[in-house]
């Protein structure tokens, strides 16, 4: 049986949103802004978690947010992005933009619990808010990872969004852990 590990990138006021500025949001750009000299770093962070899943798991538009930045990139990392096998969660999508991906287009929570009970290992998210939302609002998700920036955003949406989620979520602490010089990752399992 699979887990389903959400893991983001966070400002410190919890804002996901828009990290590389293409948005335009107002607090869009805090990822590139607030990287510094961890860029390394977090890169073997995100290579291991890469190595480790058995899967991905987006919503429409992170597949093809991903799929033009990775497709054309060389390298270990990029091989294994780009080889892992992708379960990308659309109503609309009829074909996914990124290799090895397979369109889930059924009703999200019945499509992500089936994987669940197909897919050995760790299915990981990546970016996806939405879909991540209701994966935590619906007892789907097991462990959440927080790359924590030292930055304040201001504004964007967040993930932990009590409106978003219907409520309150229990969580507990797994690891803390530093990331090169400012980075934290935060892990958490979903209290059951």
């Amino acid at each position: 049986m699979g887990r389903i590990v959400i893991g983001t990138n966070t400002a410190l006021d919890g804002v996901v949103q828009d990290p590389d500025g293409q948005e335009g949001t107002p607090g869009g750009g805090w990822f590139t802004d607030a990287m510094g000299a961890d860029r390394e770093a977090w890169a073997e962070h995100e290579m291991r978690e890469a190595a480790e899943a058995s899967a991905l798991l987006l919503g429409g538009r992170s597949d093809a947010w991903f799929a033009s930045r990775w497709l054309s990139r060389e390298g270990a990392w990029a091989d294994r992005l780009n080889a892992i096998p992708k379960y990308v969660v659309s109503s609309t999508l009829q074909q996914a933009r990124w290799s090895n991906a397979t369109v889930l287009a059924g009703d999200p929570v019945k499509e992500v619990a089936e994987l669940r009970r197909t897919v050995d290992g760790d299915i990981v998210v990546y970016g996806s808010l939405r879909l991540a939302r209701t994966l935590i609002a619906n007892d789907l998700a097991d462990e959440l990872r927080l790359m924590v920036f030292p930055v304040v955003a201001g504004s964007g949406g967040r993930l932990l969004d009590e409106a978003a989620l219907g409520g309150t979520r229990a969580l507990r602490l797994l690891e803390t852990r530093r990331i090169g010089g400012q980075l934290v990752l935060q892990t958490y399992a979903f209290a059951r």
